[in-house]
């Protein structure tokens, strides 16, 4: 692709971005930002000094445009290299960077001690859910969902689950040749076998020329809490989840 075209592509891109992102968006920008751009700006966007990416502090950016100028083509004389991602990758990277603003300059409300509370008791998220350790590994490990989903996307997932599911995050039932019926998270897929997470948090891999019946399961198999929480306890919930920024283990 012409260098010319490419970074036309990716300012189109980024002026669509505040309107177009969507959580898997959101997650891989997050995923771009971490293999990245973590090693000099850090997992919170302020290691670099003079920088925020959280806060919107930049040295020589006032716009997505010039921020996506100046990551593909780098900045002469600094440490900052030219990066050449793909329009898709540069637009969801934007749109993180965005959500680390928002999240910066429009903080959660509630308390996430009393959340932290819910979490662990009320809730019952640990039984699906882990945090720096504690947990099941069933679903998805939260101990960094704080650097990746802004706090509305977070009401969402608990108050909508379904609404939007990221493909990593998908569930599959399969049923061997002996009827056997094997259901979990998936977590890779080829077009021979596939590796996922049952639900006693077994690691299971499964030959598909092997198996009488393999399907995704549509749709969240995490129950919404619109109902079963109150809206302050679902403001605490989301408030401890937006603390969550340590490094996930995976």
């Amino acid at each position: 692709m012409n260098s010319h075209f490419a970074l036309a592509s990716i300012l189109a891109g980024s002026v669509l971005c505040a309107q177009q992102s969507s959580l898997p968006d959101l997650e891989a920008g997050a995923r771009v930002f971490e293999a990245n751009c973590t090693t000099c700006h850090g997992a919170a966007g302020d290691a670099v000094q003079g920088i925020d990416l959280a806060g919107g502090k930049f040295k020589r950016v006032a716009t997505d445009e010039d921020l996506a100028r100046f990551i593909a083509k780098g900045i002469p004389g600094t440490a900052m290299p030219p990066f050449e991602f793909l329009p898709r990758q540069m637009t969801s990277l934007l749109g993180y960077l965005r959500g680390l603003r928002e999240s910066s300059l429009h903080p959660a409300a509630g308390d996430p001690a009393r959340g932290q509370a819910l979490f662990e008791g009320k809730g019952g998220c640990l039984g699906c859910h882990r945090v720096n350790g504690k947990g099941s590994r069933l679903g998805p490990d939260l101990s960094d969902i704080g650097l990746i989903r802004p706090a509305s996307a977070l009401e969402q997932s608990i108050l909508e689950p379904g609404a939007v599911v990221p493909p990593e995050y998908l569930f599959c039932r399969a049923v061997t040749r002996e009827g056997v019926i094997v259901t979990g998270r998936r977590l890779n897929e080829d077009p021979h076998t596939v590796q996922l997470i049952d639900t006693k948090e077994r690691l299971v891999s499964l030959s598909k020329p092997d198996l009488r019946e393999y399907a995704l399961l549509t749709g969240s198999q995490m129950p919404s809490y619109r109902g079963r929480l109150t809206s302050e306890e679902v403001t605490d919930l989301v408030k401890f989840l937006t603390t969550r920024k340590g490094i996930a283990t995976r």
